[in-house]
C-alpha cells in the first residue's frame, strides 16, 4: 500500500472514503465533505482516500487533491483490488481522528447529513449507522437487502434497519477494537455490538447514482449469508464451539438414535426386513454425523481452554 501526506496529530475529525473506479466523483466529493466539515466549524479534520486498486484515474485525482489540500487530505493506494472491508481496516489503522466517518465515494451519501451522527454520538452511543429509508436502486438489489438485513436482525440482535449503509460514525475506541477482512465490512455493527459498544441508527437520504456502476453484482446475496454464518460464530461461539457445533450434533445424533430406535423395534417385535430400506442408512448417517460435530465442538473446547491457559499469566503468586 502506497501512502502519501503527513497532518498533525490532533485530528477532530477522519472520514475515510474507500475508493474503486470512482474518477468522476472524488474532486465533488471532497468539496461536499470540506464544505459540510467547515460549516460545523470543525478546522481540524482529515479526508482519507483509500484507492482499492483502482484501474482508472481515481488515484491521479487523489494526488491532485493531496497537492491542492495537503493540510486535509491524505491518500492510500493498494497494488491491487483487495477490497472494501480491507480498504476501510486501512482507513481506520491511519486515521488520528477521535471520530470517524465513512462513506462511499459515489455520491450516493451526502456529507450535508454529518450532523445527524454527530449529534447522535452525543447522545451517547459509540457508533452510528445510516439507514436508507427511500433507496434509488432497482428491486434486484432492494428485496435481497431487505432479507439480509432482516436476517442478520434475527440473528445477531442488533435492530437495525440497514447494515450494509456505507454512512457510519464510530468512535476511534471501535475502530481499534474490531478487524476487519474478507466481506465483514457489512456486519461492523455487530461486530461492535458485541464488543459492548452502543450501535445507533439514524436516516439519511439515498442519492441517485449519477456516475459509475455499482460494484454489487448477484453474488453479494450469497455471499452476505456465508459471511452472516462466520459473524455468528465470531461473535457468539468463538469462545464456546462446542455450543455450537454440540447443539446440530445433538439434533442429528437424536434424530439418528430414534430412526434406529424405531426400526429395531420393527425388526425386533415385528420381524420387518430393514436391512436394505434408506431409512436404516439414514439413522446410520444422522448418528455418525452427530457424533463427529460433538467430538468436533469438544475438540473446539480444548483447543480454546489451551489457548486460553496460555494467554494468561500462569505463575504462582506470593502476597
Amino acid at each position: 500500500m502506497k501512502a502519501t501526506a503527513d497532518l498533525p496529530q490532533e485530528i477532530e475529525i477522519s472520514c475515510v472514503v474507500p475508493v474503486f473506479n470512482e474518477e468522476a466523483t472524488i474532486l465533488k466529493l471532497h468539496q461536499q465533505l470540506s464544505s459540510a466539515l467547515k460549516r460545523l466549524e470543525i478546522s481540524e479534520f482529515e479526508i482519507l482516500f483509500v484507492d482499492d486498486g483502482s484501474t482508472d484515474q481515481s488515484w491521479a485525482k487523489i494526488e491532485q487533491l493531496i497537492s491542492d489540500d495537503a493540510t486535509h487530505v491524505r491518500g492510500f493506494r493498494f497494488r491491487r483490488n483487495f477490497g472494501k472491508a480491507d480498504a476501510l481496516q486501512a482507513g481506520f489503522s491511519k486515521a488520528k481522528g477521535q471520530i470517524i466517518l465513512t462513506l462511499d465515494a459515489d455520491l450516493q451519501d451526502d456529507p450535508k447529513e454529518i450532523p445527524k451522527f454527530l449529534e447522535k454520538l452525543d447522545e451517547g452511543y459509540d457508533m452510528v449507522s445510516g439507514w436508507k429509508r427511500v433507496r434509488n436502486d432497482p428491486i434486484d438489489k432492494t428485496l435481497p437487502s431487505k432479507v439480509f438485513n432482516w436476517l442478520a436482525r434475527a440473528t445477531s440482535g442488533v435492530q437495525l434497519h440497514d447494515f450494509n449503509c456505507g454512512f457510519k460514525a464510530y468512535r476511534r475506541e471501535i475502530t481499534q477494537s474490531i478487524q476487519l477482512f474478507g466481506e465483514l465490512h457489512r456486519f461492523i455493527p455487530i461486530l461492535a455490538h458485541a464488543e459492548g459498544f452502543r450501535v445507533g441508527e439514524v436516516s439519511v437520504e439515498h442519492q441517485p447514482r449519477r456516475h459509475g456502476v455499482s460494484k454489487y453484482g448477484s453474488k453479494r446475496f450469497l455471499k452476505g449469508l456465508l459471511d452472516l454464518i462466520t459473524v455468528t460464530m465470531l461473535t457468539r461461539y468463538l469462545k464456546r464451539p462446542g455450543h455450537f457445533f454440540g447443539g446440530f450434533g445433538f439434533v442429528s445424533g437424536s434424530a439418528g438414535l430414534l430412526i434406529l430406535g424405531t426400526l429395531s423395534i420393527q425388526k425386533i417385535f415385528f420381524g420387518a426386513y430393514i436391512g436394505s430400506r434408506p431409512l436404516f442408512f439414514l439413522g446410520i448417517l444422522l448418528l455418525l454425523l452427530g457424533v463427529q460435530l460433538i467430538s468436533i465442538g469438544l475438540l473446539g473446547e480444548l483447543i480454546n481452554y489451551h489457548s486460553q491457559k496460555k494467554a494468561r499469566n500462569t505463575s504462582p503468586i506470593k502476597d
